[in-house]
Parts: structure tokens; sequence; C-alpha cells
């Protein structure tokens, strides 16, 4: 009976959820795409035009990324067969590693099978060691943005740290994370900041030059000084001149920097860069690299093409295709009187609505229209935060962006979200 208890107890909250107008689980699945330049999803019988996509360069359909994973698969098979330590390390892999210390200029770099299972594996080791013979002891100070995405949030309450040896600076506040270093500094051996470089709700860069900054200032007050990590998920492949993300639009370096294949580069798996002592430390500790399979050889072949193609003309010459379709949307955004939940000069370009209703319709309406787009609601933005994120790719057409932006000014005006002034 007590069984029955519980899963009618699961029931309600599903249904609370549902109430809220917050449901995830209603998947729209793809069975394919269209072979035109700007690749169009196919649902049922339907074509859409994809807006809520993470693949900001359109990787993950360039013909070079296709041809390197099926020449992996070809060599090592269709899975690694192993986790690393046992006989699952493959020069795919290696290869891979060496391409991303060079691409961020770091001695050495760990993949991992997925950007989530890194962040909970890396901010986890670096906290506290993972057994009770390890040196590295859990005297220390994590201080985390306030919108971190939930796998750094996740990362640290796996650790099981008490709550005091916990703190959260205000969004993008450095003045306050300086409060937090002092007020922490004759506490504890050592201090971890982590953050987000582009935040994946808002698009937004952290100010991470200001950061680096108060985070030299307090190293040497702290015993074991103060270690800064990064995740740059949304920001590597896309931000900065050459893609090198928040690190070069800020000029300057994290002690640990996380990324992702899952979004610019077109694949998929999580990796970490850093000095040759911290990743040797990471991968006798990292419990998801250790006891977990790493990335498939296909996948692993697909990214280290991606890594390649980005540092040569053309990929560089799509990455410029990104910061031109990125001008033209928002140049007709001008024009279309929306509210914006962030002034982003990044893909993400987020429109606020401020009510999970009215946003899941306006998403709903632009899909009826052949665009698919993302409803965010709380608890992943505040409470009256509610938004669409439009995400803008490389692959989107001038008419794709015209096209878009018309039916988003019209769906938004239906629900009376801009005035009937609106220019477009």
């Amino acid at each position: 009976m007590s069984r029955n208890n519980f899963i009618s107890v699961l029931k309600q909250e599903v249904d609370r959820i549902d109430k809220a107008k917050t449901s995830k689980r209603f998947e729209k699945i793809i069975t394919g795409f269209t072979k035109e330049s700007s690749p169009k999803a196919i649902i049922g019988k339907e074509k859409y035009q994809v807006f809520n996509s993470n693949d900001y360069l359109g990787f993950r359909h360039h013909p070079l990324l296709k041809k390197a994973e099926r020449e992996a698969s070809e060599i090592f098979g269709t899975g690694p067969g192993a986790v690393r330590f046992i006989s699952g390390s493959l020069k795919i892999h290696r290869d891979l590693e060496k391409a991303l210390a060079k691409f961020h200029k770091r001695d050495d770099a760990m993949v991992f099978s997925f950007s989530f299972a890194t962040n909970l594996a890396v901010l986890y080791c670096l906290i506290a060691g993972q057994n009770k013979d390890s040196l590295v002891d859990n005297n220390v100070i994590v201080i985390s943005d306030a919108l971190n995405h939930r796998s750094i949030i996740d990362g640290i309450r796996v650790a099981n740290l008490p709550k005091e040896q916990r703190a959260i600076f205000k969004l993008m506040d450095p003045v306050h994370l300086e409060e937090v270093l002092e007020i922490n500094k004759k506490i504890y051996k050592r201090a971890l900041v982590v953050t987000d470089g582009v935040f994946s709700m808002l698009g937004e860069y952290q100010k991470l030059r200001e950061i680096r900054t108060i985070i030299d200032k307090y190293d040497k007050e702290y015993v074991n000084g103060v270690l800064l990590v990064v995740d740059d998920a949304h920001g590597v492949g896309i931000a900065g001149k050459t893609g090198r993300g928040i690190e070069e639009i800020e000029g300057v370096k994290a002690d640990v920097l996380i990324g992702t294949f899952g979004k610019a580069f077109g694949a998929d798996g999580g990796y970490v860069v850093a000095s040759q002592t911290v990743i040797d430390y990471l991968r006798e500790s990292c419990a998801t690299y250790i006891y977990s399979n790493s990335i498939s050889p296909g996948t692993a072949g697909a990214a280290l093409a991606a890594v390649e193609l980005l540092d040569q003309a053309a990929g560089q010459k799509i990455l410029a295709q990104s910061r031109t379709n990125l001008a033209t949307f928002s140049a007709l955004m001008s024009k279309a009187g929306l509210e914006f939940a962030a002034k982003s000069q990044h893909a993400i370009q987020p429109v606020l609505v401020g009510d999970p209703a009215k946003s899941k319709a306006l998403k709903e309406a632009l899909f009826a229209a052949g665009f698919m787009v993302t409803s965010i609601n709380y608890p992943v933005v505040p409470a009256g935060r509610d938004e669409i994120r439009v995400q803008i790719s490389a692959a989107h057409t001038q008419v794709d962006l015209e096209a878009f932006a018309i039916a988003l000014t019209s769906a938004a005006k239906t629900l009376g979200l801009v005035s009937n002034g609106s220019n477009l």
C-alpha cells in the first residue's frame, strides 16, 4: 500500500508541473532533416526551421565532421569497449585531447562522456579527495555565481560540504565576490570560485577579467590559494574573434576550463583543460572518467574534425557568418518592440515574456508557423522572468531570419506582448 501511495505522490507532482505550464516531457520527435544548406527539422510530415539549437555554427551537418565520424568508427568500432584505464583509451581520444590542449593553450585535456558528467566529477575532485587516503581535504570555501548552470550546482552538491562552506555571489558581481573572499580568508585554507563563462539563459558574458583580478589579489590570503574554474560550454567555439570563448573575449585565463562538444562543435561529450598536474590528478580521481565509458570513437572523430575546422580559414568564415546573422537578427528585433531578458551579444537571444502560460503559447504559435523555439520557465529562470530562448546559427539564411522575425512579432502581438506600432 505504501508503494502505491508514493506513486500517487509522483502523479500529483506531474499534474502540478503540467498545471504550472512548465512541462518538458512532451518532446518533438525529429525524424530527419532536409538537405538544404540551412537544414529544416522534419516532424511528422512537416518541416520546421530550428531556432532553439546549441549548434551555433551548423557543424553537426558539416560533411567534414560526418566523414571523420565514419572513418573513426571504421578504425575503432562503434564504441570504446571499456573505460579509459582498462582498454578504452583509443588514439582518437588522445588525438582529441592533444588538439584541445593546443586550442586552449594548456598542458593537457581530458574528454568525458558528456559535459554534465565533466562538471560533476571535476568540481567534486577539486573540492574534496575521492577517498579517505587522499591528501586533498575539504577545508575550502566554494563560491558560485548565482545563475550558474545546474551541472555546476550539482557538482558542488555531491561534494556534500556543510552549508557554511558554500557561498553564492550575485550574478556577474565581482564586488560581491570580493566581499565573500574577504570574509572567509582567515577561516579556510583555500577557495574555489566557479562560474559559467556565458550564461545559458541570458547569453551574457561573465566579467572574467575583473574576477581574475580579484582572485589574484586574494590568492596569497589563503594558505592554499584561490582556484578559478570556468564552465564555458556556451562560449567555446562561438564567442571571441577565433572562437576561444570567454577567455578570448576577456583576455584572461581560468585555472581550470570546462567545455563541451555538444554545442558549437556540433558533436557530443565534455572536456576539461588545465595544467599537467591538475589533469594528472583529475585522471586519478574523476569518477565519471574512471568508471564510465568515454565518448564513442565516431563522436571523438567528429569532435576532432570540428576543433581542427574552426582553426582553419573555412571554419573562421563560418564563425564570421554567425556574427553576421546575429547582427541581422538584432537589427530586425530593434524594429519589433519586443523586450529581451538581457542585452546579449551572443547567439542566445532571450525574449522576455514573464508569464509561463504566455511563454508556452508563444512557443506553440511559432511552432504552428514552422519555427522551433524553447520556452524557459521557473525554476530554470526566476519566477516572472519566463522567456523564449532564441538561438541564432551560422546555418540560418537571411530569408530564415526575416521570416522568423515576422512570425515572432506577429505571434507576440496576438498575445499582447508588443504594441501594434511595431515596424515589422
